[in-house]
This record gives C-alpha cells, structure tokens and sequence, in this order.
C-alpha cells in the first residue's frame, strides 16, 4: 500500500517541512486504514482518499472549486436547496480498499447511510470529479472503474486543463458504454438519464 502525497508549494505539517510529491509504502488492514482515514492529519484545502489502496492527498485550487460550485449550483437550480449533493465526503465504492470524496456526488431521495454513518454508493445518480494535474490518472482510470462497477448512472470529468468534459453513461459489466466528450461551452444534456438534467459548462473557468 501506498501513501501518496501531491503537493505543490511547500507547506509545514506536524513540523515536517515537504515540497515534493511523497510516496511512502506501508502495510494496513481494512480497520487500520479506516483509522489513518479518519485521523490523517489533512492541511486546509486539501482532501484525502484512498484509491485502490493507496492514501491520496491533493490540493484544492481556486478554478477546480470554481467548477464543482457550478455544477452543485445546476442540481440546486434543478431540484432545489435541500437536494442531497455531497462534495469532498468520503464514500466507500466497491474494489480492494477504494473511499473517494467525490467533487460532486448527487444522491437519489430517500438515501440512506450505512453502518459506519457513511452515504451508501448504491444511492449515487451522479458523480462529477475535476481535473488537476496530480489526479488526472485516477479520475480517468481507476475511479472511472469503480463508478461504472458501482453502477453509477452518470459520471462527469471536466478537464480544465483542455476545456472539455467526459461524460460517462449507461454502466454494464464494469465499464461504460457510451462515452461523449464535449468542449466547454457545450450543455451537458442528461435529459435522458434518471438525473434529468441539462446544465451549461460556458462558465466553466479554464487553466
């Protein structure tokens, strides 16, 4: 197991100076991890995960907040204030010790969470992550599986970087089906999906 550290300015953390991306192997059982989850000492403005084993930390930017109030300010246009839409909490997906904090996850009515007080994967309608230069890898490889092994209806990447989106539907045997790839500017049309939405991206902002 890996602990993975993407950082880009120096920064002190428990009197330990560290400007460099970190990786440190270790070895945990499930309850272990869910311990170093809930204790991981987490600068501000930066959020943790652990995909496929490996605890991530990234920072949060100014443009990749900007994106996720958009879309979060589209479901609340959509189906109203008190609709259930979760950003940076943690989530459990199926896959040898994955928990995300999805930018945007939107869950259906009458959600329920599971023993631990966590929200339960099987009630996501759709995920949304953003893409920065240290998580590119996950959100296009390894979360993409396990959403689509999730069964999570829809799954939303949007790329500052290029100024485009993935828009990821229809998930079968572990992966998605369809797969339509538009430039910002173009409405992400989810009429036809249980989420029943359209939302612009015009005012996404770019890197």
């Amino acid at each position: 197991m890996l602990l993975s550290l993407e950082r880009t300015e120096t920064i002190e953390t428990g009197g330990t100076e560290m400007d460099e991306a970190t990786e440190q192997p270790f070895k945990s059982s499930s309850d272990e991890l869910d311990e170093l989850f809930e204790q991981m000492p987490a600068p501000e403005g930066y959020k943790v995960e652990i995909v496929e084993g490996t605890v991530v930390m990234s920072p949060q930017r100014d443009i990749h907040w900007q994106t996720i109030r958009r879309i979060v300010r589209a479901l609340e246009d959509r189906f109203g204030m008190d609709v259930l839409v979760t950003s940076d909490v943690r989530i459990d997906f199926p896959g040898e010790l994955n928990g995300f904090a999805p930018d945007v996850a939107k869950f259906a009515d009458g959600s329920t969470k599971d023993k631990a007080g966590r929200r339960r994967y099987q009630d996501i309608e759709f995920v949304a992550e953003v893409i920065s230069k240290g998580t590119a890898t996950n959100d296009y490889g390894p979360k993409k599986e396990a959403y689509a092994t999730a069964e999570v209806p829809v799954y939303v990447i949007a790329d500052p970087y290029i100024g485009r989106c993935r828009v990821f539907t229809d998930p079968q045997d572990g992966e998605y089906k369809s797969d339509l790839t538009l430039a910002y500017g173009k409405p992400i049309d989810l009429t036809g999906t249980v989420v029943g939405i359209s939302f612009p991206t015009d005012e996404f902002p770019k890197d």
